[in-house]
């Protein structure tokens, strides 16, 4: 209850009158409340009722005028006693009472400075936070351009420098297994050996490069990319990985086409290492106003109370927040995991990303 009071009290400065008013406003409520005073009688004392003008003129005028208001309450009050009958009122007990309003009236005072100075304090606050925040999501995203920049730049190398290299290397052996062969030489085991390996070394290279670098999802989308991440999965690991979307989505936001594709990778990649899936499926879709991407499968899923510590989820998390993307992992009953990303597409985004 008291904290319910002291917010209702922070609230009230964003009230204001003007001095006329507040002067009349006063004068009215201690007029109405000495006459209900003279009414009653001075038997049945309505000093107490005088604190509402007081506090009135204490919380939105300044203290001198309070302290006016004040006198002239004490002074309504013991005339309305005297009107009413009482044979005599006391010094004392006038002084009394305008010592207790004064006192009163000091006091909500105080409070009302320190109400606003912490008012003023939490405004800098949470202004200093704000800022804070967007800062830190600014450098963020920053830092998220910068990464997917080495990433791509890595992919690229390790797509054209490397794996043409390779290449080159792999076609020089096969060349000298071809002229083994023509001379019937001992070595031509060694030399099939050789071009296996290189081939092998050139297969590795490739999927390191689409692990850092899809150029489906640069050339033909996300849903191009997806797709291709699904036949890739498929072929190198031998699970079933199905691909299900709408081929009119289109992502023309490179951010949050890049963070999707980056969250189905790691998720992916995460039933076929720790899940032990035999069925993955990615799923694409549009949901009223909202972007859905799902990855089902059905592994040996989460415990019930997952332990978000793995960097794979951690990561996905990440990136969905640099990309306003809700994110969220669930079991799949009875077995198996769902990761779900879902993004709200309104206006301009949402034609971008339907057509």
């Amino acid at each position: 209850m008291f904290d319910n009071v002291i917010a209702k009290f922070r609230n009230f400065p964003r009230f204001t009158f003007s001095r006329a008013s507040l002067a009349v406003s006063c004068l009215v409520l201690v007029g109405l409340i000495g006459y209900a005073d003279y009414l009653t009688g001075y038997e049945r004392s309505l000093l107490l009722f005088y604190l509402l003008p007081i506090s009135l003129a204490v919380w939105f005028g300044r203290l001198v005028f309070a302290l006016a208001i004040v006198a002239f309450c004490v002074a309504v009050w013991v005339l309305s006693d005297l009107a009413s009958g009482i044979p005599a009122v006391g010094f004392w007990n006038i002084g009394m009472a305008f010592a207790a309003f004064a006192l009163f009236t000091g006091v909500l005072s105080k409070l009302r400075i320190l109400l606003r100075e912490l008012d003023r304090r939490v405004h800098e606050r949470t202004a200093a936070l704000q800022r804070e925040m967007a800062e830190r999501r600014r450098l963020d995203q920053e830092i998220a351009k910068v990464s997917e920049h080495e990433r791509r730049r890595l992919g690229q190398d390790l797509h054209d420098k490397l794996g043409q290299h390779l290449t080159g290397t792999a076609l020089t052996a096969q060349a000298l297994k071809e002229k083994l062969a023509a001379r019937s030489a001992p070595e031509v085991a060694e030399a099939e050996k050789l071009v296996r390996y290189v081939e092998e070394g050139i297969d590795l290279t490739r999927n390191l490069a689409r692990g850092f670098f899809s150029p489906e999802l640069e050339a033909a989308g996300l849903i191009v990319a997806l797709q291709e991440l699904a036949e890739n999965v498929k072929e190198r690991f031998g699970i079933n990985c199905v691909f299900d979307g709408d081929e009119s989505i289109r992502a023309h936001d490179p951010t949050v086409a890049n963070q999707l594709y980056r969250i189905a990778q790691e998720a992916v990649t995460n039933s076929v290492k720790h899940a032990a899936a035999k069925q993955i499926d990615i799923r694409l879709a549009m949901d009223d106003s909202e972007l859905v991407l799902a990855i089902v499968d059905d592994g040996v899923g989460f415990p019930d109370k997952l332990q978000s510590q793995g960097l794979g989820l951690h990561l996905m998390r990440h990136g969905a927040a640099l990309s306003g993307t809700a994110f969220d992992v669930r079991r799949n009953s009875p077995s198996g995991t769902i990761v779900t990303c879902q993004i709200k597409c309104l206006g301009s985004q949402s034609q971008n990303l339907g057509r």
